[in-house]
């Protein structure tokens, strides 16, 4: 708001409305899933928050919460960082997660440089999350960073189990 309140001509109000716009137009771009619809790759995952996520100036974490046939419950915004970082507690993920009652979660987060690559901090919070979720009995499908760039899955690249049929524990 404040670059463009700087503008001449357009003071705070104006400025904010025009924020606020962009955001209900960015919002209504958004694809919304149908109750019937499945997340069965990472690719649906960014259909799903990549409007969100991919043209974002810092980094968002989001959790996206599972029944237990990967329909989506509901999309959590858990935390948002600065450009290159964004601090995630597993603790605060699995909090909002266990509201919805959800048997599985997908996480999601941007990377504003444009490069979907994970660091070793995505690394080792992935193994963080995983190791919490079984410990809450919450199976996490897969962590996807977006980027410009394209995006990058966790599971996908070999870096995590695929949910184990029913019956089966993990």
């Amino acid at each position: 708001v404040g670059g463009l309140a700087a503008t001449a001509g357009i003071g705070e109000s104006k400025a904010a409305r025009v924020v606020a716009a962009l955001e209900l137009g960015r919002r209504a771009a958004t694809p919304t899933s149908s109750p019937m619809s499945r997340v069965a790759t990472s690719h649906d995952v960014v259909a799903l928050v990549a409007p969100r996520l991919r043209d974002a100036d810092v980094e968002h974490f989001v959790a996206l919460a599972l029944d237990a046939k990967n329909r989506p419950l509901a999309l959590i915004d858990v935390a948002k960082g600065s450009i290159t970082a964004c601090p995630v507690a597993p603790a605060d993920v699995f909090r909002a997660v266990l509201r919805e009652a959800a048997p599985a979660v997908v996480f999601a987060h941007n990377h504003p440089s444009g490069d979907p690559q994970p660091s070793p901090e995505d690394v080792a919070l992935t193994d963080r999350l995983v190791s919490a979720g079984r410990l809450l009995g919450i199976h996490v499908g897969d962590h996807v960073i977006i980027a410009r760039e394209g995006h990058f899955s966790f599971l996908d690249a070999g870096l995590l189990a695929r949910r184990p049929p029913r019956g089966v524990s993990a």
